[in-house]
């Protein structure tokens, strides 16, 4: 499981710094909106042959690491 973890990085010369795929210009939040508009794996993998079936795994672990938090607070402005 930490494996797939790895293979997110960062980088500020690399799409602003933006958490991407193993240091390629595919950023984590493309692929996550690739999914939720109803692409399946297979077909991100046909459209951008670079990357592969660990590298949307990692991406959907990092998305679920990154939104466990205990609790959201409303700041009132």
């Amino acid at each position: 499981m930490k494996n797939l973890l790895n293979r997110i990085t960062t980088h500020p010369d690399i799409c602003h710094g933006k958490p991407v795929v193993r240091s390629m210009r595919y950023p984590v939040e493309m692929i996550l909106d690739l999914l939720s508009a109803g692409m399946t794996s297979k077909e991100i993998i046909k459209d951008y042959p670079a990357l592969n079936l660990s590298d949307i795994k990692a991406c959907l672990q990092f998305a679920s690491r990154i939104t466990s938090v205990k609790a959201i607070h409303k700041i009132v402005a």
